[in-house]
């Protein structure tokens, strides 16, 4: 089994370290000083108060591989659309491509009955360029749980979790979903293989989209926006329309909002991705998180004003930041 990682940062370095242990052949992509420190000194995984080394295949030319039999994103997804024929030329001919991808993923309306179904999302993949050279019977779901940083070049330092749900945008345990998660628990993971994968992405993306501007705007840590009664109630607002929106798609949730928010505050002061970002002058995930949602609401007719506003200074702060462009 061949598996290539595109984007070796925080999460798929760890993900690279985690399956070096299973006899599948594992390939990195990177670039910059995190590439050179990997291929100098090996990719150091910190976890637990221990640090391990692994010797991994690293590489920023994709097309110096070999057929690869599942292709793993972990770049943000303002990133992807950009590497598309990159990644069409890495898969083998029934190889697949793994989203681990904040937000709402470009396949979302594949195979989702409906009067919606297979219906594009611009705001994610603008010019239908993943859903056409990709094509979305490639595709499999995966939401990321683990929380892991690149601290400096070749060390990515485990803050905690290690699962990674998968599944297919159809429910069905295909013997590639499976074969998967299968390599997945040998390397130590946690992979449960979901029939409602979209339910999973809609109960992370309830945080993100509310927790992650918020934070973005008002410099304030986890514990903050979530107990704080002025930034608790935006959030609130926000994810209540967002559940309206993913009812009227046939998501259920397993948790109410008022768990959500306690989840969030129990946290404590932790800064947001999308802070980080700012802090950084990278560009923050924004379309994935929020402009796909009001897109959503659009389709389905259901209002959006919370999220409207949030996102309308958001994105202006972006652009004051010289890091937007949708």
């Amino acid at each position: 089994m061949r598996i290539c990682i595109y984007g070796a940062g925080a999460i798929g370095g760890y993900l690279g370290c985690m399956l070096s242990k299973t006899d599948a052949e594992i390939s990195l992509i990177a670039r910059g000083p995190h590439l050179k420190a990997m291929q100098d000194h090996g990719l150091r995984l910190v976890m637990d108060g221990n640090e391990t080394v692994h010797q991994l295949n690293c590489t920023d030319q994709p097309e110096s591989l070999a057929p690869q039999d599942y292709v793993i994103v972990t770049l943000k997804a303002h990133s992807v659309p950009r590497i598309v024929p990159q990644i069409k030329k890495l898969l083998a001919p029934d190889g697949a491509v793994v989203t681990a991808v904040n937000g709402v993923p470009w396949w979302y309306f594949y195979s989702l009955s409906g009067p919606l179904e297979n219906t594009r999302l611009r705001s994610v993949d603008p010019d239908d360029q993943q859903w056409q050279q990709i094509g979305p019977e490639r595709a499999i779901g995966c939401v990321v749980y683990p929380a892991c940083d690149l601290v400096e070049p070749g060390v990515i330092h485990h803050i905690e979790g290690n699962r990674f749900t998968l599944g297919e945008p159809n429910g069905e345990k295909t013997e590639r979903v499976l074969a998967l998660s299968k390599i997945f628990v040998e390397a130590g993971l946690k992979a449960p293989v979901r029939p409602r994968i979209r339910n999973d992405i809609w109960i992370k993306l309830w945080g993100n989209l509310s927790f992650n501007p918020i934070s973005a705007l008002t410099h304030a840590t986890l514990d903050t926006i979530a107990t704080e009664p002025g930034t608790q109630a935006v959030a609130r607002g926000m994810m209540t329309e967002a559940q309206y929106i993913a009812e009227s798609l046939g998501v259920k949730f397993s948790v109410d909002i008022d768990k959500r928010i306690a989840g969030a505050a129990s946290v404590g002061a932790h800064k947001t991705s999308m802070l980080q970002d700012l802090e950084q002058n990278r560009p923050m995930e924004i379309d994935a998180l929020l402009t796909v949602v009001q897109e959503m609401g659009k389709m389905t007719k259901i209002e959006t004003p919370c999220i409207d506003i949030v996102l309308a200074l958001v994105i202006q702060r972006a652009k004051q930041a010289g890091t937007y462009s949708s």
